[in-house]
C-alpha cells in the first residue's frame, strides 16, 4: 500500500476546492493509499487559507491524514532545499512515505520523478501516472 505525504500546498489547493486532489482521499477511503502530512505542512496550510469555509474543509479533510511526528533534531534532507522545505520531506523520510507530493515547482521540480531515499517525489498529477509506471525511477 502506498504511503501518501501531502505537502502543504496541496494540502490547501484540497480545502480551497481542487475536486482533482479529492481523488487522494477516495482512495485512502477505498483502502487503496495511507494519506500522510506533517503538522508543520498542516499548519503552513491554515496559515495560507483566506476565510474560514476553506479552513473548515482543511478541518475536515485532516481527519482522514495520519499525522506523522516532526523529524528528530538532527535529520538530515538529503537533497538541497529551503530551510523551510526541509522539514516537510524529513518528516517524509522518518514516516516511511512511499510518496512526496507537491505541487512546488519553485523548490521541488528538480527532484519530480526522482526517487530520494526511497520515496518517490511527485506532483499530484504525476501520482496517478505512477500507477501505470509514467514517472522515471533513478
Amino acid at each position: 500500500m502506498d504511503r501518501v505525504f501531502l505537502d502543504a500546498n496541496v494540502l490547501f489547493s484540497a480545502a480551497y476546492g481542487s475536486s482533482s486532489l479529492l481523488r487522494f482521499w477516495e482512495l485512502a477511503r477505498s483502502g487503496k493509499i495511507k494519506l500522510l502530512t506533517s503538522g508543520y505542512a498542516l499548519e503552513e496550510a491554515r496559515r495560507n487559507l483566506d476565510n474560514q469555509d476553506q479552513r473548515r474543509r482543511l478541518e475536515d479533510l485532516a481527519k482522514e491524514l495520519t499525522l506523522v511526528p516532526e523529524p528528530p533534531p538532527g535529520v538530515l534532507c538529503p537533497v538541497s532545499l529551503p530551510e523551510k522545505d526541509r522539514p516537510l520531506l524529513a518528516a517524509a523520510l522518518c514516516a516511511r512515505a512511499t510518496h512526496f507530493v507537491t505541487g512546488d515547482k519553485r523548490h521541488f521540480e528538480k527532484y519530480f520523478g526522482l526517487k530520494i531515499q526511497d520515496i518517490l517525489i511527485c506532483t499530484p498529477r504525476q501520482y496517478f501516472e505512477v500507477q501505470s509506471g509514467a514517472c522515471r525511477d533513478n
